[in-house]
């Protein structure tokens, strides 16, 4: 699990292409202090295992799902990506829950200066949109940020000056791809009170308002 607080800012050293899988070689510092085989780190927001290391860099396989759901394999050698580490308990809590799996990619519209925060105008797929809500979560490129205003299919969000340089939206332009992760409750109360897919049809959950009022929740 993460936060979208960016750690630090990472830059591709080597990406190896095979028939539909990618192999990222990633030059860090700060989420190099403890990794080990196997930890996980964020990379533009989507969760990767470390398969190699060493005191500058690590490498990651990113398999075919994960190439067709996210915009990993567009990064290039030099390309520089979003890096956090996994949350540890203890940790203050500064972003939201961020579980590091990419629900679509979203394409830069517009963005446009309102004193000292820059509105990113975005637009994305209707899968990801029927989760955003005014004031609501949502992590692009892995950065914790809240959702400003949403239409049918685009939202918005405000960047600070801080985050605007600490991350890769600010060197973003419009045309640009990002990774996008909604609001992980969301999905659960949908699925819950709602209908869901699986893999091979939509289904309706038995949990109802009417099965919640029957038995004293009353909304």
């Amino acid at each position: 699990m993460f936060t979208g607080l960016v750690e630090e800012l990472g830059k591709v050293k080597s990406i190896v292409r095979g028939a539909k899988s990618v192999r990222l070689t990633v030059s860090a510092k700060k989420v190099l202090t403890d990794v080990k085989l196997g930890d996980s780190i964020a990379v533009n927001g989507t969760c990767l295992t470390v398969v190699d290391y060493s005191d500058t860099w690590f490498t990651a396989d990113v398999m075919p799902e994960t190439v067709d759901r996210t915009v990993l394999a567009k990064l290039k050698a030099g390309s520089v990506v979003n890096l956090e580490r996994t949350l540890q308990l203890g940790d203050r809590f500064g972003g939201h829950i961020v579980s590091g799996h990419i629900d679509g990619v979203g394409i830069i519209r517009t963005l446009k200066k309102d004193d000292n925060a820059v509105i990113i105008k975005i637009e994305a797929p209707a899968e990801v949109m029927k989760y955003m809500i005014v004031k609501g979560s949502v992590a692009i490129d892995g950065i914790s940020l809240t959702v400003v205003d949403c239409g049918n299919d685009w939202f918005t969000v405000s960047l600070i000056p801080h985050t605007a340089a600490m991350t890769t939206l600010g060197v973003k332009t419009a045309g640009d791809s990002v990774n996008l992760e909604t609001d992980i409750i969301g999905k659960y109360v949908e699925k819950l009170l709602g209908y869901h897919s699986t893999h091979s049809e939509t289904q309706k959950s038995g949990l109802t308002l009417e099965f919640l009022n029957k038995h004293g929740f009353s909304i």
